[in-house]
């Protein structure tokens, strides 16, 4: 059997083997916001490209390479509700030891009105949350599999309230520089919430998801596509808003079912993102994305045609690679999101 297939079957085996843990019902959510222009812009994931961009390496730490010695990458987000995150990282190649970076991803939240239960306004108050990482990866001898680690400190302030817990994300990649072709699979954030928001309340979850990827540049067109199928752990990822009533039948009173395969594909696409680059020289990439989880969840009846959609572009000056990356987010408005990176070590090179 083709290595890259029992690649694939083995991370759907710890998919069926995994827990479901959805948006919503864990701690920390931060660690799911898209962290790179790039990333935002082809559709809020990417897992699977490896090359010289330390921006991507941070979905995947597996995407760590040689290439990134001494690279600094940074980000900031001008997120909604006034709401803003980013990160800084930097990355080091050591011929015996493998690939190493370091860096901090950070969110704060602004000035939040503080209430009493009357809703009385009383003042304000702020929160911030970040996480410390030390990623490390490593190419397995003579072939086109590399596996990588991400040691995750994470530690969050809302108010007077504060949480602290450890996290580990896995990633492994194949790539075929020949062929263009790369297949990645990464579990996140397997970790423990060493203390709580609340004392009397130890249960606070990280959000454990498990997602695989692949990516293609066409062989006579400057164009990468790739795909990512996330929450691998859980088959339904559908919300029924409880204040919304299932529509019935007028005579007899019974739910009125959707056609299976409808369902069955919405059931399917909610786990899809997808994006496209458009590669128009070695200095100039356009970018295009679409999430249709977003797009279900977030639609407005009164206008839903761009809904899920992101897009961005991406260019080199000098030393200096730029990116810009756009989702819309439709009632709640949109991120932008700025992200630049450069080699340290070629400003010293004659």
């Amino acid at each position: 059997m083709n290595m890259k297939w029992i690649f694939v079957f083995g991370f759907m085996l710890i998919g069926a083997l995994g827990f479901s843990q959805l948006g919503g019902n864990n701690t920390y959510e931060f660690l799911n916001l898209p962290i790179s222009a790039r990333v935002t812009a082809l559709g809020g994931n990417l897992i699977s490209v490896r090359d010289n961009d330390l921006n991507v390496a941070l979905t995947n730490p597996s995407l760590l390479s040689d290439s990134m010695n001494n690279n600094v990458a940074l980000s900031f987000t001008n997120y909604i509700a006034g709401i803003k995150y980013g990160y800084v990282t930097i990355g080091k190649h050591f011929k015996r030891g493998g690939n190493f970076s370091l860096g901090v991803n950070y969110l704060n939240y602004g000035n939040l009105v503080r209430a009493d239960e009357y809703g009385n306004v009383t003042g304000t108050f702020g929160g911030n949350e970040e996480s410390f990482n030390l990623a490390y990866s490593h190419r397995i001898i003579d072939s086109n599999f590399y596996v990588g680690a991400n040691l995750k400190t994470i530690y969050s302030v809302l108010d007077v309230y504060t949480s602290y817990a450890s996290a580990l994300d896995l990633g492994a990649t194949y790539y075929n520089p020949k062929t263009n072709f790369g297949l990645a699979g990464v579990i996140k954030n397997i970790g423990h919430v060493w203390k709580g928001y609340d004392k009397n309340n130890q249960n606070e979850k990280l959000p454990f998801e498990i997602q695989l990827g692949t990516s293609y540049r066409l062989k006579k067109f400057p164009i990468r596509m790739s795909v990512v199928y996330e929450n691998v752990e859980q088959w339904d990822l559908t919300y029924h808003d409880p204040l919304v009533p299932y529509p019935r039948n007028p005579v007899t009173g019974e739910i009125i079912e959707d056609n299976k395969y409808k369902v069955w594909g919405d059931k399917l696409m909610r786990h899809i993102v997808l994006g496209t680059e458009f590669i128009i020289s070695k200095n100039l990439f356009l970018r295009v994305g679409y999430n249709y989880q977003r797009a279900v969840e977030l639609k407005s009846p009164a206008k839903t045609e761009f809904a899920g959609f992101s897009f961005g572009f991406g260019f080199r000056v000098y030393k200096f690679h730029f990116s810009y990356g756009r989702a819309v987010y439709l009632m709640a408005g949109v991120t932008n999101n700025f992200s630049v990176s450069f080699d340290m070590g070629s400003f010293h090179k004659k």
